[in-house]
């Protein structure tokens, strides 16, 4: 059984997220979407509103497991026994940051491949900081997040706002 380990923040998790987990789900028995505490970043959603969102999102797809981790990548991933990392790339800057990324944990975890999934050209525009901004301001978010998070989603960032479907 051929598993991989797809890390991300997910603050929140987009349609760009989304389409990249589903086609490593094309490729791997099992995909694991590690929901991962930054330092470097200041998360919206807590953990586990982040964990709940990616459950809803994924919940028609058993062969996908959503888990949490606050350590170093590596370390799950041995700990899970995946043969790769499956990383999505909107871009040239994506892939630059993500490659520093791999060289990282190849040194970390020998063995463990890295797989790169490009976004199609329609959603390269989709981050989860456009999400939050757009969300903030009671921007519609049907086009940037899965139907099934987009109310509470829209709910979290703009109180005010109520629904996002318009």
């Amino acid at each position: 059984m051929r598993s991989a380990i797809c890390p991300g923040t997910f603050d929140p998790i987009t349609l760009g997220h989304e389409s990249v987990v589903r086609r490593a789900a094309k490729i791997f028995d099992t995909v694991y979407v590690a929901v991962l505490d930054n330092i470097d970043k200041k998360t919206v959603f807590s953990a586990e509103e982040r964990v709940s969102l990616a459950k809803k999102v994924f919940a028609d797809n058993e062969n996908i497991k959503v888990i949490t981790s606050n350590g170093l990548l590596a370390d799950l991933a041995k700990d899970l026994g995946v043969c790769a990392m499956v990383k999505g790339v909107r871009g040239v800057s994506d892939f630059d940051y993500e490659y520093s990324l791999f060289l990282i944990n190849d040194a970390l975890a020998p063995g463990l491949e890295t797989v790169f999934i490009p976004a199609y050209a329609n959603q390269t525009f989709i981050s989860s900081t456009a999400v939050r901004d757009i969300g903030s301001y009671g921007g519609d978010l049907s086009g940037f997040i899965s139907p099934a998070i987009i109310n509470e989603v829209a709910k979290k960032l703009n109180p005010a706002a109520g629904s996002a479907e318009k």
